[in-house]
């Protein structure tokens, strides 16, 4: 029998492609995993920046007209010019924790977690992608509401750094926590209560609508076992100058809280803790 051989008009084989190589960082993952979650929330800006613009201005006028507003003095400063930064961090802290939380949940809840998990992106690169987007959405929740609120406050801004410094890591560490919450979660149930039971808790008893040198001595020092507290007075430092704390300590205590929320998650991540639909 003759050998069997290829006609010569079928093509030849297509060569075989080289399996793309990503080096020590996947950048290409991170940056478009990164692109998603803030693509993610800007598609409904109108509830994720605009909708905390307007319920933190309502916080703003209702607590500035009961309390006296500019007549009355918090701290050497106007009570609104004292108000503000705490309202701001509040919104900034409230919308990082929300990103990272609800991207998490929804993704198990309507299992497309897999589209995250499937592709070569290593636990340490997806973490700096989520808690990159939360980041970016709390700051740019915080001016947004800042920008807002200018046109009341007649305090310059004092310091720069700070204000940039504490809503960054402010955002990271809500961030990290969101994070925490949307691998605990698993259901909305669960997610709520972290919401109503633990954030929303530490970011109204922080000092935020008052000074905590008001305080009894325990409830004193309670305050500043409060990570809400140096975030809150350390940009309210920023904006006015005016401080119920000491920044360098609390600079320094966010930055370790930072870090060991950070390695908190990427531990969970690498086991995969919780990661199905």
């Amino acid at each position: 029998m003759p050998p069997i051989t290829q006609p010569a008009d079928l093509p030849a084989a297509a060569p075989t492609r080289e399996p793309r190589q990503y080096g020590a960082v996947n950048w290409i993952g991170l940056w478009t995993l990164y692109l998603k979650e803030v693509q993610r929330f800007i598609k409904v800006i109108t509830q994720t920046v605009l909708a905390p613009v307007v319920t933190t201005l309502l916080f703003f006028a209702v607590f500035a007209l009961a309390l006296g507003g500019a007549v009355r003095v918090v701290g050497g400063l106007p009570f609104i010019d004292f108000l503000a930064p705490g309202l701001i961090m509040m919104a900034t802290t409230q919308n990082a924790f929300a990103n990272t939380s609800s991207s998490l949940m929804i993704s198990k809840i309507q299992g497309n977690i897999v589209d995250v998990l499937m592709p070569p992106i290593t636990p340490g690169e997806l973490l700096l992608a989520y808690a990159l987007a939360g980041v970016t959405r709390g700051v740019v929740v915080a001016a947004a509401v800042g920008c807002s609120m200018l046109p009341f406050i007649s305090t310059p801004i004092h310091a720069w750094w700070a204000v940039a410094y504490y809503a960054v890591l402010g955002s990271l560490i809500l961030g990290l926590i969101g994070i925490l919450a949307g691998l605990w979660s698993q259901k909305f149930d669960h997610l709520a209560s972290v919401t109503n039971f633990v954030v929303t808790p530490l970011a109204f008893l922080s000092g935020t609508f008052y000074s905590v040198q008001q305080l009894p001595p325990f409830w004193y020092a309670a305050a500043h076992a409060n990570p809400f507290f140096f975030m809150i007075d350390g940009f309210r430092y920023g904006m006015t100058g005016h401080t119920d704390g000491d920044v360098a300590v609390g600079a320094i205590a966010l930055a370790v809280t930072a870090l060991g929320l950070w390695l908190f998650c990427y531990t969970l991540l690498r086991r995969g803790y919780r990661l199905q639909p």
